[in-house]
């Protein structure tokens, strides 16, 4: 099982993170914690009776911000996707060039683009 953080943030998943499953797909949800990921892939995860689970991502749900920024359960898989694509967004890229001095061009006085 890989328990490092890098192994679950590859996901978009932080150690000890409420998630959601079924039992057998019947019933209510029950919530437990995150503990890492298996080696075929699946979440590994603590129940509230304290037993280990290991769990398909498409199973398991997770909370996260929704279109409005309130916090919503979404499948793990589906943040999965959308985590990796952020990765693009992290750091703004750095300008090949210093931006020159600003220009403050006043109506009164006559400049170079006046005729």
């Amino acid at each position: 099982m890989y328990r490092s953080e890098s192994a679950l943030a590859r996901l978009g998943l932080r150690p000890a993170e409420a998630i959601r499953f079924k039992r057998n797909d019947k019933g209510r949800y029950i919530v437990g914690k995150v503990e890492g990921i298996e080696v075929d892939g699946s979440i590994a995860l603590r129940d509230p009776d304290g037993s280990v689970r290991s769990i398909r991502a498409e199973r398991v749900e997770i909370r996260r911000p929704g279109p409005h920024g309130r916090l919503r359960w979404q499948v793990v898989s589906d943040v999965a996707i959308t985590w990796e694509q952020l990765e693009l967004f992290e750091t703004a890229p750095e300008p090949e060039s210093e931006p020159g001095r600003r220009v403050k061009i006043r109506r009164n006085q006559p400049t170079l683009f006046d005729d």
